[in-house]
C-alpha cells in the first residue's frame, strides 16, 4: 500500500514538473512555424519602455545573427510575381520599422531590422527590402516580411498560416528560387546603371581639372615668389608638358591615357609646393587686377584701332584702281569726237526692253556688272544698261566701255553733271552734304561730339551718285520699269524674270533681311525721336539694296520722291538716322515694298565669312555688302573668284596699270 502511494506521488510530481514544459515547448514550436508570428513582432515591436525599446532589438537581433549570413541584394513578397510593392508602400513601412528600433544605441551591424531596411532603400523604388538568404532557406522569410509588409500583405500572411508545413516548406523554396533569379537580373540592370549614369554626370571631369591645373600652373609661372625659385619652375614646367601631353584636344574621360590620374596627381603635388612658396597672395592678387585692368584696356586700344584701320582700307583706292581712269581718260581724249559715242543709242528710252540702271565711280566694279549679267542673259539685245558717274571718271568709264563692249547689249554713260534740275534748292540732301556742318561732321572727327562709328564716316555718303537711287523717274522719264544694281555685286542667273513679276501696286521690289536681328527697323531708325516712334515700328522687317526692281509708274502715282525730301528736311541735324541711303530708303519706301524671293540676292559676301554655299549656288544675285570689297586685298579670298572671274586681267589697260588677281 505505501508502495502504491509513493509511486502515485511521484507521478504526480513528475506530471506537475513535466506538462509545462511540454505544455510550452509545444506551444512555442507551433508559434515558431506559424506566420501570426508576423502581427505577434508588429504588436510587440510597438510596445516601449519608457521611450525606450532596446531590449526588444537585441532579443531580436540574438534570434537572427544565429542564421545571418550574407545580405541578399533584392527579396520580394510572397506574391511579388504578380503585385511588387511600390515606392511609396516601401518607405512607408521602412519608416515604421525604424520607428520600433533604437538607433541611437545599436550599430548597424548589430541590428539587423536597421540592416534590412537600409539595404531596401540602396535598391530600386518599386522593390521590398533586403533578407538574408539564411532567413530564406530556413523559411524565416515571411517572419522578416511581416516586419516591412504592407497591410495586404499581412492578410495574406495571416491565411496562409493555415496551410500545413508541407506546403508551406514547397512555397519556401520556390519563394527562394523566385528571389535568386530577381537577384541576378536586379544586379545585371543596376551595374548597367552604375556604369552610365553616375559616370555619366562626373564625364569629363577629368579633362576639366587637368585644363584647370595649366590654367593655376601658367599664373604662378609669373608669380615674383614662384618665378624666383628655378627648381621649382623646372619641376612646374616637367609637369606642365606631361598634362598637356595627356589632355591634348582630347574631350572625353574615356579617351585621356591610362596614367593620367598618377599625372593629375604630381601636378597637384607641384601646385601645392607653389602656394607654399607664394606666401604674399593679397599683393600678387592686386598684381593679376592690375594685369586684367590693363590687358583689358590694351583690348580696347587695339579693337578701336582695327576699326579705323578697317574703314581706311575700305575707303582707301587702291594704286591700281587709280592709275585705271588716269591712263582711260588720256585715251578717251584722244580719239576723235565720231569715236567717242556708244552704237544703238535709239533703245535707251525704249519701254518695252529691259533697262538696268548703275550708278558708281569704280569703272572695274562697274565692269563686272555688266559683264557677268550679260553672260547671263537669254537675249543681250534686248538690254540696256544706264550708268551715271561723276566728273573725275566720266571720260574713264566712257572709254572703258568703248574699248570693251557689252556684246549686243546698248550701255549708256551719263554724267551726273548734266542733271541739270538736280541742285540744291531742289534737293535737301544736296544742300545738306554740302553744308559746313557736314563738312566739318567728316573732316574733324577729333570733336568730343563726334560719332565714335567710323562707318558713318566713309566719303561715299558725301557723293551724290549714292542718292541717285531716289530719282529714277526724273533720270529715266519715258520708262516704267526699271532694275537697280549696286557696283558690288555679281550676277549668276537671267534676271529678265523680274520685269514679269506682279508687284501688286508697290513701287519697290527688294528682298527682305529680317533673319538677322539687326536688320530690323531698330537698327537704323533713331525711334528715341517720337516722330520716327510714332510712324514705324521698331521690329519691322528690313530690305536690302543692292538688286530693286522699281515700278517708275507707281512711283510718280505715289510721289515717292517728294516723301523723300520731306523725311530728309526732318532729318536735319541727323536727328532721325546717321547717314546713308538704307535708312532713308526703309523710310521712303514704308509700306512700299514688295518682298521678293530670298533667291533673288544673297548678301554677306562682303563681311560674313559663313554664308552658306548652297545660298551661293542658288542666288541670282551676290553681294558684296561691307567693306571687304572684293577689288581690295582685305577682300574675303573664299568669295573673291566669283568676281574675279568676269574680269580680264589680260586687257592692255589693266596690265599697264599692273592691276592683277
Amino acid at each position: 500500500m505505501k508502495t502504491v502511494m509513493r509511486n502515485s506521488v511521484l507521478f504526480f510530481l513528475c506530471f506537475t514538473v513535466l506538462a509545462p514544459l511540454v505544455f510550452y515547448t509545444e506551444r512555442l514550436g507551433s508559434f515558431s512555424k506559424s506566420d501570426s508570428e508576423d502581427e505577434f513582432i508588429e504588436e510587440v515591436s510597438s510596445i516601449s519602455v519608457g521611450g525606450e525599446n532596446r531590449r526588444l532589438n537585441l532579443l531580436h537581433a540574438q534570434d537572427l545573427t544565429n542564421t545571418l549570413r550574407e545580405p541578399v541584394r533584392i527579396v520580394y513578397s510572397e506574391n511579388s510575381g504578380e503585385d511588387i510593392e511600390s515606392s511609396e508602400e516601401s518607405r512607408e513601412h521602412k519608416s515604421r520599422v525604424l520607428s520600433a528600433t533604437n538607433d541611437g544605441q545599436q550599430s548597424d551591424n548589430e541590428n539587423p531590422i536597421k540592416l534590412v531596411t537600409q539595404g531596401a532603400g540602396g535598391g530600386d523604388a518599386g522593390v521590398s527590402l533586403e533578407k538574408s538568404k539564411s532567413v530564406e532557406e530556413s523559411g524565416s522569410s515571411k517572419g522578416e516580411r511581416g516586419v516591412v509588409e504592407t497591410e495586404e500583405g499581412k492578410g495574406k500572411a495571416s491565411e496562409s498560416a493555415l496551410r500545413n508545413d508541407k506546403g508551406k516548406e514547397v512555397k519556401t523554396s520556390q519563394q527562394s528560387a523566385r528571389t535568386s533569379e530577381q537577384k541576378d537580373s536586379e544586379h545585371s540592370v543596376n551595374s548597367n546603371i552604375e556604369r552610365s549614369s553616375p559616370q555619366r554626370v562626373i564625364l569629363d571631369a577629368r579633362i576639366r581639372q587637368l585644363k584647370d591645373q595649366l590654367i593655376r600652373a601658367k599664373v604662378y609661372l609669373t608669380l615674383g615668389a614662384t618665378r624666383n625659385n628655378p627648381q621649382f619652375i623646372r619641376e612646374l614646367r616637367l609637369r606642365m608638358k606631361e598634362v598637356q601631353r595627356a589632355v591634348g584636344d582630347l574631350t572625353k574621360d574615356t579617351d585621356l591615357p591610362r596614367n593620367a590620374n598618377e599625372k593629375m596627381k604630381a601636378m597637384e603635388q607641384t601646385l601645392a609646393k607653389g602656394r607654399q612658396i607664394q606666401d604674399d597672395c593679397a599683393s600678387e592678387v592686386k598684381k593679376l587686377r592690375a594685369m586684367i585692368h590693363s590687358t583689358d584696356e590694351l583690348l580696347r586700344v587695339h579693337k578701336k584701332q582695327t576699326a579705323f584701320l578697317t574703314q581706311l582700307a575700305a575707303k582707301t583706292l587702291p594704286k591700281g584702281l587709280h592709275c585705271l581712269p588716269l591712263r582711260l581718260s588720256t585715251e578717251y581724249y584722244s580719239l576723235s569726237p565720231d569715236r567717242r559715242q556708244f552704237p544703238n543709242q535709239e533703245k535707251l528710252e525704249d519701254p518695252e526692253l529691259y533697262h538696268y540702271a548703275l550708278f558708281s565711280d569704280n569703272i572695274l566694279a562697274a565692269a563686272v556688272v555688266v559683264n557677268s549679267t550679260v553672260s547671263n542673259m537669254k537675249e543681250p539685245a534686248k538690254h540696256v544698261f544706264h550708268i551715271a558717274t561723276d566728273r573725275l571718271n566720266y571720260a574713264a568709264m566712257r572709254m572703258w566701255f568703248l574699248a570693251n563692249p557689252p556684246g549686243n547689249a546698248t550701255i549708256q554713260v551719263q554724267n551726273i553733271e548734266e542733271f541739270t534740275w538736280l541742285n540744291a534748292s531742289y534737293s535737301p540732301v544736296l544742300k545738306q552734304l554740302g553744308s559746313p556742318s557736314m563738312i566739318d561732321y567728316y573732316f574733324k572727327a577729333h570733336r568730343a561730339n563726334s560719332d565714335t562709328n567710323l562707318k558713318y564716316r566713309n566719303p561715299k555718303y558725301l557723293s551724290i551718285l549714292n542718292h541717285l537711287r531716289f530719282y529714277l523717274p526724273e533720270i529715266f522719264p519715258k520708262l516704267k520699269k526699271v532694275l537697280f544694281l549696286d557696283d558690288d555685286i555679281v550676277v549668276q542667273k537671267d534676271l529678265t524674270g523680274l520685269w514679269s513679276i506682279n508687284m501688286k501696286g508697290k513701287v519697290n521690289g527688294a528682298v527682305e533681311t529680317c533673319g538677322e536681328s539687326f536688320h530690323r527697323f531698330d537698327r537704323y531708325l533713331n525711334f528715341s525721336n517720337p516722330l520716327i516712334a510714332k510712324n514705324f515700328d521698331p521690329r519691322a522687317c528690313g530690305w536690302a539694296y543692292g538688286m530693286n526692281v522699281f515700278d517708275l509708274d507707281q512711283w510718280r502715282r505715289q510721289n515717292i520722291t517728294e516723301v523723300y525730301h520731306r523725311w530728309q528736311r526732318l532729318n536735319h541735324g541727323r536727328q532721325l538716322w546717321k547717314l546713308g541711303t538704307l535708312p532713308p530708303g526703309l523710310i521712303t519706301f514704308w509700306n512700299c515694298t514688295f518682298p521678293l524671293h530670298r533667291t533673288w540676292h544673297v548678301l554677306g559676301l562682303g563681311y560674313n565669312p559663313n554664308v552658306s554655299q548652297k545660298d551661293i549656288d542658288h542666288a541670282a544675285v551676290i553681294h558684296y555688302n561691307g567693306n571687304m570689297k572684293p577689288w581690295l586685298e582685305i577682300s574675303l579670298p573664299k568669295y573673291r573668284n566669283y568676281w574675279t572671274k568676269f574680269v580680264d586681267y589680260g586687257q592692255p589697260y589693266l596690265r599697264d596699270c599692273n592691276i592683277n588677281p
